[in-house]
């Protein structure tokens, strides 16, 4: 009733092999692809969690001392580094 299938089902002696070894190597494939899809969904998230405006308001407030005169050179710029 199923002649010419071989040992392996469809595709007999050919494809057997190569399908006996392409569930596992496409569920690695898969999960790299899911961990991969993963971290940079983290990372985007995280990314969105910084607020720009929160920087760059820091950094005009520290710009305003240093003008002042309310902190030296050397502070500024440890503090720039610091916030950027």
């Amino acid at each position: 009733m199923w002649h010419g299938f071989g040992r392996f089902g469809y595709g007999g002696a050919f494809f057997g092999p190569w399908v006996a070894w392409a569930g596992p190597i496409a569920m690695v494939i898969f999960w790299a692809l899911v961990v991969t899809a993963l971290v940079f969904f983290i990372r985007y998230l995280a990314r969105q969690s910084r607020s720009p405006s929160r920087e760059s308001d820091a950094l005009e407030i520290l710009k305003s001392r240093y003008a002042k005169g309310e902190i030296a050179k050397e502070e500024y710029e440890v503090k720039r580094k610091d916030l950027l």
